[in-house]
């Protein structure tokens, strides 16, 4: 390689596994191999040639184009980005969300550490009173996943790791011995007579025993859902390890029961074998084909006993929700509570316009949003406070707005 091209490469691979795309050493080699055959006369031969090596997915290419341009091309174009992120005054009308440039800037331009941040002196700063502003914490619960910078991630995946879901015990079929029953146990009281001998009989009684019902989860993990889904599996590897019967599915394109790769203790080594089994991720969604398999298949293994469902989709179906309307309806007679969580609900102006939303939304108890922390605090108490018919007609009524 001329010069130092080889360390400019993989100068710009540590960029971009800075900015969260997945390039490793055995991709760098890859494109140095490539860069011999292909050359470097072109700019356009050049920039393809590492795209074609670097890229998994179309989502990546944004983040990738913006990347190449300030690494190789215009230096003057991170300070145009840069300038995105400065503070603005906004007036009533709510700001526009961060740029998706947020991860290349942090990749780019890594914060100081103190020794260097003391050595650099600047102007004298001014100190404003922060008494009515709110903490780094509750800033971080109302931010929405896709705009999370790398260390707001890993700081929300923190904050998942401690949620729980307080879904309340229900009455199962099975007895227990409870010492202010009303139902009498008389073989208990015959052998606690013959243990006592004595004239006077005490009754044994007992009630019916409670329990935490079973929990079933169905996650899109499409193209459009990629950024909440990971979030997401977070979340539930963290329930499935709180208490037992958690039950997880994914769907894109095919449902994949990933139950028992959640249950390892630790949550890199579940996300990795997760990862490995699903083998649809990113794709297209077919919400229809896959519940109509979990209906089939997997219905009448996990759903007794009084399931709450979660259902965590956009509802965008690439079918144009052909058959879904009858498998939700199975699905919901065959479940205690249907609770669908979509991120599309973060915008105020949501209207049920696509096909899948609107075949979905008649047969769910609950229409939450699904987007943030704060969110996900809202969906337990969802679950502690069991919504009535009202809420269901509610969230019906949805549908007679105008498509």
């Amino acid at each position: 390689m001329p010069g130092k091209l080889a360390e400019n490469v993989m100068h710009f691979a540590r960029v971009l596994r800075g900015a969260g795309l997945p390039v490793g050493p055995d991709k760098v080699i890859d494109a140095l191999r490539a860069l011999q055959v292909a050359g470097i006369e072109r700019r356009d031969d050049f920039y393809w040639t590492l795209a074609a090596l670097f890229l998994d997915r179309r989502e990546q290419f944004e983040l990738y184009d913006q990347a190449f341009h300030i690494f190789w091309r215009d230096p003057r174009m991170l300070e145009r980005v840069m300038a995105l992120f400065l503070p603005k005054v906004h007036g009533r009308a709510d700001p526009d969300e961060p740029p998706p440039a947020a991860r290349l800037a942090e990749a780019l331009m890594p914060p100081l550490e103190p020794s260097e941040a003391e050595e650099d002196e600047g102007p004298e700063e001014v100190e404003v009173d922060a008494a009515f502003t709110v903490s780094d914490r509750e800033v971080l619960q109302k931010t929405d996943f896709e705009t999370m910078t790398n260390d707001e991630l890993a700081q929300a995946k923190r904050l998942i790791a401690e949620l729980r879901l307080p879904i309340p015990q229900v009455r199962t079929r099975r007895l227990a011995r409870d010492p202010h029953g009303i139902r009498v146990d008389m073989r208990a009281t015959l052998r606690s007579s013959l243990r006592s001998g004595a004239n006077l009989i005490a009754l044994e009684r007992r009630s019916s025993a409670r329990r935490h019902p079973p929990l079933v989860v169905l996650c899109d993990i499409s193209g459009s859902m990629s950024r909440y889904s990971r979030m997401f599996l977070h979340f539930l590897h963290a329930i499935t390890n709180d208490r037992d019967r958690v039950y997880t599915f994914v769907f894109g394109t095919r449902l994949t029961n990933i139950t028992r790769h959640l249950r390892h203790r630790d949550v890199d080594v579940a996300l990795a074998r997760v990862a490995d089994a699903v083998a649809d991720w990113s794709g297209g969604t077919r919400i229809g084909t896959s519940l109509r398999e979990f209906n089939l298949r997997w219905s009448r293994r996990v759903l007794g006993q009084n399931a709450v469902v979660l259902m965590i989709t956009d509802g965008l179906d690439r079918d144009l929700g052909r058959d879904l309307a009858e498998e939700m309806k199975r699905l919901h007679r065959s479940c205690r509570r249907l609770i669908w969580l979509n991120p599309l609900l973060r915008y105020d102006g949501f209207e049920p316009r696509p096909a899948g939303v609107r075949a979905m939304l008649p047969h769910v108890d609950a229409f939450l949003p699904a987007h943030n922390i704060a969110s996900l605090v809202d969906l337990a108490r969802a679950l502690s406070n069991p919504p009535g018919e009202a809420h269901r007609r509610a969230y019906a009524a949805q549908l007679d707005r105008p498509a």
